[in-house]
């Protein structure tokens, strides 16, 4: 055995040793199988053990003439169960209660026999899985029975202290618990009522960063229960094992082998670790009420920038330059008006304005390209968007059409013209659209100079459906409500910004609690989709992608519904196609039926709070072993139940009911 090995059966608990203690026997098992096991229990041992919760873990030793056999079974506590004498104890209690005698406080009227007879009920346990010791005496779990033995054979004990703190934080067998690369994330708790828990040791939680890097995490559960709070130990978690990391992700490297190594040796990532969060609530961005006044953005001020749709202190812009980035202002505008029904907005929409791939300036596409998003930023103009300092709109006109726009001057958009003079001209083409220039021009080339797609934005421009009649539609100015997400001040793309801070090991916040929800969604989807591209294209070339975790708040806003099939949804790509990336994603709902299945099945950690309904939890059901815990899920005290969750995480084979610390200034 290595000197590694020796440290850590040092540090292990033997769990062998430590948990056969008297006072924590709790029965016998009655019956056994691969799944389940049924123990005979008593009242006294219950009581000396410090009482069995549901969800209680229990330990039943393998104890036979042979004590070479180091096993047990980790059970855990369901419900109360039948016992074969059960109908003969009934029909005695009813005797005596139909008799009116005490049976029970110290005037008691029972006999010692009846009393004890009276004392012993059954528990059902769900069998968790096998401790064991391998030939180097170290001790391992799997998650089912390999063999079992007959009932009368076991013992059962309930684990406290130290062995339930090996149990609950038991991972492969080769980490010790508590080391660096853990971080404490709360306390186990049974039970909302916790008279006998407040007496007994304490026992922290721990996780392992390297479950939630590049993983996908759920959050469930009813508003005020604790998800955000579980939320920001996670974000504190991740920041402290980022710290450790000694590079920052630039670039390539030599060893193409090195850019697929996630971790070093000792756990930690190779890279530090970049983190994003779409704050639907304003609670991660802004000073609250909640965690001491306390925000991520106050805590981590050092490597945190904050983005907002309205310009306020300490935020940077989240907002698009429409005369410049055409693609994205009219991606805005696509979202905005995707519910609109005119048919006149949806020949607007359906207009292409990406930029021909052949940059051609004498070819026909080219020509019709530059007039197209010449009457686009017209319609802008006209809604009232401010243009930049010194701004021309250039596009190839027609010098008969020049020569007949009289504005005291001739008006020439090859050599640049100010947007006054753009929406004048293209208003003289709208309305003289029948006259014999255009006439002759079909004739001669054999379609017409204003097409289907500028004669849509002629449409929205000059506010008229039939180019020449009377304004009779909106038109552009269904383009004013986007007019607060435009600026003229960036000369970087938010989402480049984002992307550098992230590479470098930053947190961002995404400040989503003010604006229009089509426009949250429509940013949530954009900087997403660029992450996504950009470690794509880093994984395709051998570059390097450090970790990038990405947070969710209130991920039904954001999130495809439940029936949406669509896995080219930036959502569904992240969590089916994460992984390979070094992209995580947390999301925080208390709506769990309506989170696409995509998303769900593809979750490695779980982390519940309570839920008020069974259509959710029928949900939970179908995922690991919740459903040992639905009925204790819906019920809650709202003075002493915050933070109270059930755990599974990536590492672990079970789920563990945890108290989630609260998340502190310090």
């Amino acid at each position: 055995m290595g000197f590694n090995q020796e440290i850590l059966k040092m540090a292990v608990v033997d769990i062998f040793a430590e948990a056969k203690k008297p006072d924590l026997f709790i029965g016998r098992p009655y019956y056994l199988d691969y799944d389940k096991a049924y123990l005979l229990i008593a009242d006294a041992w219950k009581q000396k053990a410090g009482g069995i919760p549901q969800g209680t873990f229990i330990l039943a030793f393998y104890e036979n003439e042979n004590d070479s056999i180091d096993e047990c079974l980790l059970l855990r506590a369901i419900r109360p169960s039948k016992l074969p004498t059960d109908n003969d104890v009934i029909a005695s209690m009813v005797e005596y209660y139909k008799d009116n005698l005490k049976t029970s406080g110290k005037n008691s009227q029972l006999d010692d026999f009846t009393k004890y007879t009276f004392s012993f009920s059954g528990l059902e346990c769900r069998i968790l899985g096998t401790f064991f010791k391998n030939s180097h005496d170290q001790i391992l779990f799997g998650a089912d029975v390999e063999n079992f033995y007959s009932a009368h054979n076991y013992v059962a004990y309930k684990p406290l202290g130290d062995v339930l703190e090996q149990i609950v934080n038991f991972r492969d067998g080769n980490s010790i618990i508590g080391s660096s690369t853990d971080i404490r994330i709360g306390k186990v708790r049974y039970s909302s009522s916790i008279r006998f828990q407040e007496e007994q040791t304490e026992v922290p939680v721990y996780v392992n960063p390297q479950d939630f890097l590049g993983k996908r995490t759920a959050l469930f559960g009813m508003t005020r229960t604790g998800k955000s709070n579980t939320v920001k130990k996670i974000i504190e978690a991740t920041t402290k094992i980022s710290n450790k990391a000694e590079k920052v992700c630039e670039g390539s490297v030599d060893n193409v082998e090195d850019n697929l190594k996630q971790f070093d040796d000792s756990g930690l990532p190779k890279y530090k670790v970049g983190q994003i969060i779409f704050d639907i609530n304003g609670e991660y961005a802004n000073a609250n009420l909640q965690d001491e006044g306390t925000a991520i953005f106050e805590k981590y001020s050092n490597i945190t920038k904050r983005y907002s749709v309205l310009e306020k202190p300490g935020f940077k812009v989240l907002k698009v330059n429409f005369y410049d980035e055409i693609e994205t202002g009219f991606e805005l505008i696509h979202n905005l008006l995707a519910e609109e029904s005119g048919d006149y907005i949806k020949s607007f929409l359906a207009v292409d304005l990406s930029k021909p791939e052949l940059e051609d300036t004498y070819s026909s596409a080219y020509i019709r390209w530059q007039r197209k998003i010449a009457a686009y930023q017209c319609c802008l103009y006209a809604a009232g968007f401010k243009v930049p300092k010194n701004f021309k709109i250039t596009f190839k006109g027609n010098a008969e059409i020049n020569d007949k726009i009289k504005q005291g001057k001739i008006i020439d958009p090859s050599k640049g013209i100010t947007t006054d003079d753009a929406i004048a001209w293209f208003t003289w083409v709208a309305e003289n659209s029948n006259c014999e220039f255009f006439q002759n021009y079909k004739q001669k080339n054999g379609h017409d100079w204003i097409d289907e797609e500028l004669k849509a934005l002629l449409v929205f421009l000059t506010k008229r459906r039939n180019l020449s009649g009377n304004e009779n539609i909106t038109g552009y100015r269904k383009l004013v409500p986007l007019k607060p997400y435009h600026t003229i001040t960036i000369d970087n793309s938010f989402e480049q910004d984002i992307l550098s801070s992230l590479r470098s090991g930053g947190i961002v916040i995404i400040d989503l609690s003010q604006g229009n929800p089509v426009i949250q969604r429509t940013y949530s989807e954009r900087i997403c989709k660029k992450i996504f591209i950009d470690a794509m294209g880093h994984f395709v070339n051998n570059q390097p992608n450090n970790f990038i975790q990405f947070y969710f708040e209130e991920a039904h806003n954001l999130f495809p519904k439940k029936d949406d099939k669509d896995l080219s949804q930036i959502y569904n790509r992240i969590a089916k196609e994460g992984a390979k990336l070094n992209i995580g994603m947390l999301y925080a709902t208390q709506e769990v039926s309506s989170i696409s299945s995509n998303i769900l099945k593809n979750t490695q950690n779980w982390f519940i709070a309570h839920l008020n309904n069974d259509d959710e939890l029928k949900e939970i059901k179908k995922f690991y072993d919740f459903g040992d815990f639905c009925e204790g899920l819906i019920r809650y005290s709202a003075g002493s139940d915050k933070g109270f969750i059930r755990m599974k995480t990536y590492s672990n084979a079970f789920v563990v009911p945890v108290q989630v610390d609260r998340f502190m200034a310090k």
